[in-house]
């Protein structure tokens, strides 16, 4: 079992294990490293075989914790003890979160205790269970709601007493009835949480398209949600917190859809972090006789990444496994041409950003007008752009590229500066 120190946004967490050492399942094997970090929780009990470099899902190489799993997953003493919620101060609610270890599913992996800790939670109007889950392919939220909705309300219900003067609601895209079904069920009689069904498009799970609809108005993209009262977390990160806070359950597993056309049996699981890709897909069928397995996504097939290897490890982010059984990205590349200027990127760009210009000002290198100018770092990288796109130009590829060599650049000047 290998686990990442960078599992999260943020600073990597720092390694209080170190090799030959015993642990169990459930126990802290690194600790948050600042602010903006979270702790790293072993999913199984073994002994501490390495903390060496590891190449990881996200195809970077970072220090990682490699665990001899011993197949008895021991956990820590009273995991899974259920406590009375109502007699915990919320600092005690915040701290629960940040001992578990507990990230945003969803997204980039923002630490949820650093979330819930806004600067004036009085102002906060609505907190949002997002279970929109519009990206193609996957449905471990949709599994997740309609299995366990009574919990994810528990948990949205811990996180409204951090917020006296908020509303729940969870939004859930039309496409999903049952779930909707079973989420309005579990709600009634929850006095401060409605469930909102959802019109079914892409990205309607994106923060800021969800935020529109729920509040009615449109906000900068340069705000924070908290910025104009709003806390949003997925649905899958809101069972976290009510297992954490309820039951003392650290965040080492998590629910992730193994699907696509190579799969020979597409599912719902639930994984330990630190899993090795290649375990998960053998474990689960493998892959439809005969099919060739051409490229491997970590998430959906529009806002996923494509896998190097099947010999890394999942992680708390990691909702999605997808097997092409051909590569769209190959085959749209043969067809590419030039820019044909006819604006369609703009007009599916959820975040009101102009995709042609950013690409222009990518090529060119003018890394200021597309971050100053232009708002580029605001991308979401949702693939809509990429996907309309009639030139089969590689935008969302090009924005993520520009982000990560503007992001390192910064790191690399902050770091000069504290020397």
């Amino acid at each position: 079992m290998v686990f990442p120190l960078s599992m999260h946004i943020g600073k990597p967490a720092k390694p209080v294990v170190k090799r030959n050492d015993l642990v169990l399942a459930g126990q802290v094997i690194a600790e948050a490293d600042g602010f903006i970090s979270a702790n790293v929780i072993s999913s199984c009990s073994g002994k501490v075989k390495a903390v060496e470099k590891r190449r990881t899902i996200s195809g970077a190489l970072l220090d990682c914790i490699v665990i001899e799993n011993d197949g008895l997953f021991t956990e820590v003493e009273g995991i899974g003890q259920e406590r009375d919620v109502s007699k915990l101060t919320n600092a005690e609610i915040v701290q629960a979160v940040k001992d578990a270890g507990i990230v945003g599913l969803g997204g980039a992996g923002f630490p949820t205790n650093v979330k819930l800790m806004p600067k004036n939670p009085d102002a906060i109007r609505f907190v949002i269970a997002n279970g929109a889950e519009c990206e193609p392919y996957l449905t471990c939220n949709d599994r997740l709601m309609q299995e366990n909705a009574s919990e994810i309300l528990d948990g949205l219900e811990i996180m409204l007493r951090l917020f006296p003067n908020a509303e729940g609601v969870v939004g859930i895209e039309k496409n999903k009835p049952e779930a909707i079904r079973t989420m309005q069920k579990a709600a009634e009689g929850r006095e401060r949480i409605r469930i909102l069904p959802l019109k079914t498009k892409y990205p309607q799970g994106g923060e800021h398209n969800l935020i529109q609809v729920v509040t009615g108005a449109d906000y900068p993209v340069t705000m924070l949600p908290a910025d104009v009262g709003c806390i949003v977390s997925n649905v899958g990160t809101i069972y976290a917190v009510n297992r954490a806070v309820r039951f003392s359950e650290p965040l080492f597993k998590h629910v992730m859809t193994l699907t696509g056309e190579a799969v020979a049996e597409p599912c719902n699981l639930i994984v330990r972090d630190g899993t090795i890709v290649r375990e998960i897909l053998e474990a689960n069928g493998g892959l439809k006789e005969g099919v060739e397995l051409k490229k491997v996504l970590a998430g959906g097939p529009m806002m996923g990444f494509a896998l190097g290897s099947l010999d890394v490890p999942v992680v708390k982010t990691t909702n999605g496994l997808t097997m092409l059984s051909e590569d769209g990205f190959e085959n749209a590349g043969k067809q590419q041409t030039a820019c044909l200027r006819c604006g369609r990127c703009t007009s599916v760009c959820p975040t009101g950003l102009l995709p042609e210009l950013m690409a222009e000002a990518a090529e060119l290198k003018d890394y200021e007008r597309y971050e100053k100018k232009l708002y580029g770092l605001e991308c979401v990288q949702c693939g809509s752009c990429s996907f309309i796109c009639p030139a089969r130009r590689p935008l969302t590829e090009t924005f993520k590229r520009v982000k990560a060599e503007i992001m390192a650049a910064k790191r690399a000047k902050q770091a000069g500066g504290a020397k």
